[in-house]
């Protein structure tokens, strides 16, 4: 016998309708399941990031160019989208009729609302505030260490919607200062170095790290000065997300002496601000970016200080609370990342899948057992009864009609598709068949 035939003999034993009711049910639960576990997959990451940046010459934009390079590495485009700096920023991820995923943020420039969508991924970098004012302000035998002393005078606080703004708007009434008593003027980025170098401006307020082209740029511009601010930490103390620190003497240039003693800067914390329907993949690629952006040593960091898990006032991502727990997730070390987040995917419906087919898999040869015992007890059932009437009753009379019950009983046993499991109790079933047909034999006919 070949083995299809012995496969087919096999297949034979088995009740395609009892097959059926067992499977059909068991397949429609499996498919529920399946079902239920796709509402929870995350469709496959976009191969696309929009970020808002911030404006021309400002760190934030240096920042979203090396972004850009990192994602590329990974398959998908960073679209950078120039702004006024923090406040704008704010106010477009709050704006779904704006498209972005992403946007800087410094630290202080806004509040979390109740049921805020947005999410922070920590501390990324100082942003110190930067005040310059002209060498000619300063008396003849010192500088200008007070922001009171600039009272007056014509100072540049940032453009209309900018972090800068915000903070020397913060600053400069706490000092005194108003628009009725100086000159407020809404200008920032670059052309601040011709603004003071042509005199048109006394001083200016910039917001920002030392990778700032603007900030780089007034710091070697002759004629210009850094203010050390001596009310640093009263400053710390009135605005909370503020914290004190120093830029030391010659970190800017060794060689120059640049600068030459310690400033002493008040600093917000910058950030990145996510939807929280940014997909998850995309987050971590930020995450990642971030660390190799941020986390070497600088002016006024030592290396890994940052990125580092701080929510300030917008709670932290769940990703990355899990990225500074765990690092890069463990598929994307070992395997591209399409790869990593289709199996991250996939993950999401087998296992729930899996948790079903395991008792599934068990349960269904037991139901099936069932449906072929509760046959064969049936047909032993009315065995059982005909056996008991031919008993109960000495007449002869009924013979033929018992004999016709045994042979419709015969035949049902002979059709049960009963797997070879079973064989031992459609033995035992046809052997009493057996018996009780040789009992209604013995009885004597009518006409004995």
């Amino acid at each position: 016998m070949t083995s299809r035939s012995r496969v087919r003999r096999r297949l034979a034993e088995y009740s395609r309708r009892d097959l059926l009711i067992v499977v059909l049910p068991l397949l429609a639960i499996l498919v529920a399941g399946f079902w239920g576990a796709s509402r929870f997959i995350q469709p496959a990451p976009p191969d696309t990031l929009v970020l808002s940046s911030g404006g021309e010459g400002g760190a934030y934009q240096r920042f979203a160019a090396v972004y850009a390079d990192f994602l590329g590495r990974y398959g998908v485009r960073l679209v950078e989208k120039p702004s006024a700096g923090s406040i704008e920023n704010l106010v477009r991820l709050r704006d779904d009729s704006f498209e972005v995923d992403a946007a800087f943020f410094q630290g202080g420039t806004g509040e979390a609302r109740e049921d805020e969508p947005l999410r922070t991924l920590g501390a990324f970098f100082y942003e110190p505030l930067w005040v310059f004012y002209r060498s000619g302000l300063a008396p003849a035998t010192g500088k200008l260490d007070q922001v009171l002393q600039l009272k007056g005078k014509r100072i540049a606080v940032g453009g209309e919607g900018s972090g800068t703004r915000y903070l020397a708007l913060e600053i400069l009434p706490a000092n005194g200062i108003e628009a009725d008593n100086s000159t407020l003027i809404a200008k920032g980025g670059l052309g601040l170095v011709d603004m003071l170098g042509k005199g048109e401006i006394d001083a200016a307020f910039v917001v920002g790290p030392t990778q700032s082209a603007t900030v780089w740029a007034l710091l070697f511009t002759d004629g210009v000065r850094l203010m050390s601010l001596a009310h640093a930490d009263a400053y710390t103390r009135q605005l909370p997300y503020l914290s004190k620190i120093v830029l030391p003497r010659g970190a800017v240039d060794l060689s120059r002496d640049l600068p030459n003693a310690d400033v002493t800067l008040v600093a917000s914390m910058a950030s990145l601000l996510v939807r929280e329907d940014t997909h998850p993949a995309l987050v971590d690629l930020l995450m990642q970016a971030a660390s190799e952006a941020h986390g070497g040593s600088g002016v006024f960091q030592k290396p890994g200080e940052f990125p580092r898990a701080a929510a300030g006032t917008f709670a932290l991502s769940k990703e990355a609370e899990r990225y500074y727990k765990s690092g890069k997730p463990f598929l994307q070390r070992y395997l591209p990342f399409w790869a990593a987040t289709l199996i991250d995917r996939l993950v999401v419906m087998v296992i729930p899948v899996f948790a079903l087919l395991v008792p599934i898999v068990k349960f269904a040869p037991a139901l099936y057992g069932w449906r072929v015992r509760s046959r064969i007890y049936r047909r032993y059932g009315e065995l059982k009864f005909l056996e008991a009437e031919v008993g109960d009753n000495p007449t002869p009379a009924q013979r033929e009609a018992w004999l016709a019950r045994l042979d419709a009983i015969e035949r049902d046993v002979n059709h049960i598709p009963t797997p070879l499991a079973f064989s031992d109790m459609l033995y035992t079933l046809r052997s009493r068949i057996a018996l009780v047909r040789e009992a209604i034999g013995k009885r004597p006919t009518t006409g004995a």
